[in-house]
């Protein structure tokens, strides 16, 4: 084993170690009760509900993680990844085209693989708690739908990567970041009108009480608006959300029929006031330039170890591909990324604390913001106790009971001002 496998295989397991840890001390900090400010989200019965739903997921979490990681290391060290190579070579094809072909049977083999899993989360955990209402005709539906986005989107953007780090020299890398950065503007301006209405169907909210409250609101905080659309998110699940996504005439704001449902007008335009908050304070746009910063570094670091003959080696890899390279460094960059994960659930829970109180500050009645969470909360079967390392680790929104102390002490500087 040299350099390389050792650091793979620690980050490998440093990753699972931390996830396990973390999960752990989530379980136990799981309580009878539930916070004092909280206790009117909750009949005793739904609480302990909510509990079991936590235990359940994440136990079925950790046997998913474990049952991954010994699947890769068992492909790994019984030289997975070098049989597949020499079979795809034997067919003689050009080297881009193996390359599509090695990285497309990787995926297609994991998720099938993993497809029970999938499976049951979908049809026994979520079935049982009520919020499944997927069918197998639309589950099965939507895997297809989603290859075939991956192939017609993916597969032209790997093939450009492949050819560059190929014929393109040192500044291949340079390149590289320019097409992924021009092919993610694409993305962000097709995913509302295109990619998206392939999985929900997007109808513009009817004219009515809602409409009215929530053009009335766009209005008083200057947000140029020209549709709100309800999605059908109750064909897959009775839970509910809402999202902003898009730039310029391509923006789209978006409420679950579910959330419609669940919510009176006042707390659905303050979980609308949140996300333009998201819009108002450009956290779309920073988070697409963090991520065309983070595709920079990437690439870089890519092209320093994309011809080292150890990376090749500790995959028992006989003949160094570009196309191998590109997954063997993924899995060395797996430090690196458990850190920028880390920094980026940081920067994406600061900026729902920055969305809030925007929101609270803007619609007419801020305890319609708290009331909104909590409902949230109920009706998704949300953790009110998570352990802070849990949360430091995988939560990209604070937990209920700090968002909604700090929308309280907004409210309290505003009233005071």
């Amino acid at each position: 084993m040299n350099i390389f496998a050792a650091v793979i295989l620690a980050a490998l397991l440093l990753e699972f170690v931390l996830d396990l840890v973390s999960n752990i001390l989530n379980l136990r900090a799981l309580k009878l009760e539930p916070p004092e400010v909280l206790k009117d989200i909750y009949t005793p019965d739904a609480y302990r509900r909510s509990q079991e739903y936590t235990r359940e997921n994440t136990r079925f979490g950790l046997i998913t993680g474990a049952f991954s990681l010994v699947l890769l290391l068992a492909f790994w060290f019984s030289g997975g990844f070098n049989w597949l190579d020499q079979a795809v070579r034997a067919w003689g094809l050009a080297s881009i085209l193996n390359g599509l072909l090695y990285t497309g049977i990787l995926l297609l083999a994991y998720n099938l693989v993993m497809l029970p899993f999938s499976i049951y989360a979908t049809f026994v955990i979520e079935q049982h708690y009520g919020f499944n209402r997927t069918t197998p005709r639309t589950f099965i539906i939507d895997r297809l739908k989603a290859l075939i986005l991956a192939a017609i989107l993916g597969a032209p953007l790997l093939a450009c990567i492949l050819a560059l780090f190929e014929l393109a020299g040192v500044y291949a890398w340079l390149y590289c970041w320019a097409a992924l950065t021009i092919y993610l503007l694409v993305i962000e301006f097709i995913a509302p009108n295109w990619i998206m209405p392939l999985f929900n169907k997007f109808t513009p909210l009817e004219e009515g009480e809602l409409r009215g409250a929530i053009i009335r609101y766009a209005e008083s905080v200057k947000f140029p608006i020209s549709n709100v659309y309800v999605i059908d998110g109750s064909r897959r699940s009775s839970k509910s959300n809402a999202f902003f996504t898009g730039f310029g005439r391509n923006k789209r704001i978006a409420l679950f029929d579910t959330l419609i449902a669940q919510h009176t007008v006042p707390e659905l335009v303050a979980v609308l006031a949140h996300e333009i908050g998201h819009y108002k304070k450009k956290h779309i746009l920073w988070g697409l330039i963090t991520n065309i910063l983070h595709f920079g570094i990437l690439l870089f670091l890519l092209s320093l170890f994309l011809n080292s003959p150890g990376l090749y080696q500790a995959f028992y890899v006989q003949q160094p591909s570009i196309y191998t390279g590109l997954i063997f460094f993924g899995l060395l960059y797996t430090p690196i990324e458990l850190v920028l994960a880390v920094l980026m659930n940081m920067l994406s829970r600061k900026y729902e604390y920055d969305a809030d109180r925007f929101a609270a500050l803007t619609v007419p009645d801020a305890a319609q913001m708290v009331d909104s969470l909590k409902k949230l909360s109920r009706n998704n079967l949300s953790n009110l106790t998570p352990h802070p390392f849990y949360v430091f680790l995988n939560y990209t929104h604070p937990p209920l009971l700090q968002r909604t102390r700090a929308i309280q002490i907004t409210m309290e500087k505003a009233g005071g001002g």
